[in-house]
């Protein structure tokens, strides 16, 4: 699921995005996170304690009311592990758990046909729920709030509203963009969740437990290795393990050395920093060719022919989170970091450039 997109744009970048192994995307038929690597209850997810603490609370708090718990948004970057959260909650609820996303959801029909098959305390986890079409949310406010969907019969000025009355239940929203969410929709959740991107310590410990899962032996240090090109994101961490299983399998490994996680992740040209092509294109250009910026985004883009958008919505957000590029108002311009990262000494002062 690329979220990074605008929708309604060309996808152009969402394609791209797709393609990357560092990508936070699932690519091609990848599923979001291997059922095998998924924790099934909270105590074995890693990583994000303050939030793992508040919807434990969140969840006992329900299940001593014996009553379905209010319902539970969860925001956050792609491959953070909003889906497994709701997974858990269900498994942890001991209930069913129905899954769409907004996408999924043409018409209000299609969600009234969702809810009115709901049964008591059953979960409905919504992906992508800022997706959802107008119409839709308009209705899911009142089923969240109230309980009931209003079912139009006939057409015309004879149609006619029939009030029809929904067990109560929990919906779990999921979203990379929680500010275009409606207000309203925003509201109806007695519970935000705001996940974070992981320290490299808690990748670490992921990462060794999914190599348990998958049987890889890694030795000591090999988790550092990729816990440093996995962008701070458990999904890319399980990818580049699984690329790493598949060097070990080729090449008869019976222990992954750090240096062997360096070589064959080298193979897919992705660097120490987590950057592969197309990051280190974008820098190379910005420094090489423009001398550390600053330099317009629809000119960096002819420069590494891409189009803006991908460059933009796909390189630019991990390069100017991690210091190698700032965006300015005169254009893009790479920092001091993205210089001695390419192994060259700026120019000039780069902070007299903005």
């Amino acid at each position: 699921m690329n979220d990074d997109m605008t929708y309604g744009t060309s996808n152009t970048g969402a394609n791209e995005e797709s393609l990357r192994m560092v990508s936070s995307s699932p690519i091609g038929n990848e599923p979001v996170s291997d059922e095998e690597l998924r924790p099934h209850v909270l105590d074995g997810f890693i990583g994000q304690p303050r939030l793992k603490a508040q919807l434990q609370l969140f969840l006992d708090a329900a299940r001593k009311r014996d009553v379905p718990p209010d319902h539970i948004l969860l925001a956050g970057p792609p491959g953070l592990g909003k889906t497994t959260l709701a997974m858990i909650v269900a498994n942890e609820l001991e209930v069913p758990i129905r899954v769409t996303s907004g996408p999924a959801v043409q018409h209000a029909g299609d969600l009234a046909s969702i809810l009115s098959s709901l049964d008591t305390g059953e979960v409905l986890f919504i992906d992508e729920i800022h997706r959802l079409p107008r119409a839709a949310e308009e209705l899911l406010y009142i089923a969240m709030e109230d309980f009931r969907v209003d079912v139009m019969v006939g057409k015309g000025p004879g149609a006619s509203s029939i009030p029809l009355t929904l067990p109560r239940f929990t919906v779990i929203g999921a979203t990379t963009r929680e500010g275009m969410l409606p207000s309203p929709l925003r509201a109806r959740f007695g519970f935000t969740a705001h996940l974070d991107f992981y320290p490299q310590e808690e990748l670490e410990k992921l990462i060794e437990r999914s190599a348990n899962v998958l049987g890889v032996n890694l030795d000591d240090g090999s988790a550092h290795e990729l816990a440093l090109r996995s962008r701070g994101t458990p999904r890319i961490a399980n990818r580049l393990l699984r690329r790493v299983r598949d060097w070990a399998i080729v090449h008869d490994l019976i222990m992954v050395r750090p240096d062997d996680v360096k070589e064959a992740l080298a193979l897919y040209q992705i660097d120490s920093e987590g950057l592969d092509r197309l990051d280190l294109a974008v820098l190379n250009a910005i420094v090489r060719n423009f001398g550390g910026g600053p330099v317009g985004l629809n000119n960096l883009a002819a420069m590494v022919g891409e189009e803006s958008e991908t460059v933009e919505t796909v390189c630019e957000p991990y390069l100017v989170r991690e210091g190698f590029l700032m965006r300015t108002p005169k254009g893009r311009v790479a920092t001091e970091k993205a210089w001695q990262h390419l192994g060259l000494t700026p120019t000039s002062d780069v902070s007299k450039t903005f």
